[in-house]
């Protein structure tokens, strides 16, 4: 694979997308929804703005503003954006604003940036002091709802908040403490803390370790050390990425250089080599690496993942690349919705795609972490 090959199915993605339609959100265009602010496009922005500074183009920027204009109004407001959802995902999209704001001055983005603030000043909130990660998921932590908030949370805490980090290292170490499975080092998807979910055991947790869920929690943790100036925030979750990439390397699989969708059960009948997760898993370990969050070995671990990933599934198609391999979606309930029940059935069940931003994001992160090496 030629390096260069990639920004030009970048460019290709961007070229055919428009705020309203984007190409990449795979996930709306099936379901027939209407565009709105989600964490899908704020995954691929968040991505792109890397790619603009380290290649110096301004189509990347230009293409970032232009979105996310679509939506954001002079006075802050969000179009498609509820607070009352109490959803953690609509605070993803959040972590460019900071990057709009310092660029082009302009008040709207601060504007948004407290409209979404004042979402986790009010986020309900388990026994344990986490968010609930949405009010449809009353008293559930899910793993990768760290990703959706706490970058956020310290940028914003950073940028124009009272610098107290100690609510974001109070929920990172809960997750670590009760999410974490002591044998394997793993992490489960989500814990109910009622104990009241369909899906949870006795002790609240989901049943199996979805890779991109893993994953995300790996890049909320080298994120939030890269965003915080705290040393004392930064020495907690060095030492618990350190902690899990030692873990989740173990169950690297030798065939295929690549993590699976169900990350300790490789080779059994359904479960694949998976994009989306692995790269996030990749991003974290270099990354990390590079500002050293985690050993430096980690560079090369994680540039053979990505390597992998581009070796089994960045593919031509008609003379166009295209990046298969993605999961779909996974969730946990809600009630109404029993399929989504953390079962090694159903997580081999949902859809694999190409071309979706929850893969093409992370997958584009990882890149940008290749061209600093």
């Amino acid at each position: 694979m030629v390096y260069s090959e990639i920004e030009k199915y970048i460019s290709r993605l961007l070229e055919g997308s428009t705020p309203d339609k984007p190409l990449w959100n795979i996930e709306n265009i099936r379901m027939g929804k209407k565009p709105s602010w989600n964490y899908i496009d704020g995954c691929m922005m968040t991505s792109l703005l890397v790619l603009g500074e380290l290649t110096g183009e301004a189509k990347y920027f230009d293409f970032v503003k232009n979105f996310i204009d679509y939506y954001v109004r002079d006075d802050g407001s969000i179009t498609g954006y509820e607070k009352e959802k109490y959803a953690l995902d609509d605070i993803c999209e959040g972590r460019v604003l900071f990057d709009l704001f310092d660029r082009t001055g302009e008040e709207k983005y601060r504007r948004a940036t407290e409209m979404l603030f004042d979402q986790l000043k009010d986020q309900p909130r388990t026994v344990t002091g986490n968010f609930w990660h949405k009010a449809i998921y009353p008293d559930q932590i899910w793993l990768y709802g760290l990703y959706m908030a706490m970058v956020f949370y310290t940028r914003y805490q950073k940028a124009f908040g009272n610098k107290d980090y100690s609510d974001i290292a109070m929920q990172f170490e809960n997750v670590h403490r009760l999410m974490r499975d002591e044998k394997t080092g793993l992490y489960y998807h989500g814990l109910d803390c009622s104990k009241k979910a369909f899906w949870a055991d006795e002790r609240g947790l989901s049943r199996n370790f979805w890779l991109r869920a893993m994953g995300w929690y790996y890049a909320a943790l080298t994120d939030v050390c890269y965003y915080t100036e705290s040393e004392e925030l930064c020495a907690k979750l060095s030492g618990i990425l350190r902690e899990s990439l030692g873990a989740v390397s173990a169950y690297i699989d030798k065939e295929s250089g690549m993590l699976y969708q169900v990350v300790d059960k490789i080779g059994k009948e359904g479960n694949y080599p998976e994009t989306s997760g692995s790269c996030m898993v990749a991003y974290a370990m270099m990354k990390g690496a590079r500002m050293g969050y985690c050993e430096k070995e980690y560079a090369q671990t994680g540039r053979n993942i990505f390597d992998s990933v581009c070796r089994k599934y960045l593919k031509a198609h008609d003379g166009e690349l295209e990046l298969d391999g993605i999961c779909l979606v996974a969730g946990l309930g809600p009630e109404n919705n029993r399929r989504r029940d953390g079962s090694y059935e159903y997580y081999i069940s949902e859809p694999m795609v190409k071309n979706e931003a929850k893969g093409v994001a992370p997958f584009l992160m990882c890149y940008t972490e290749v061209k600093r090496q």
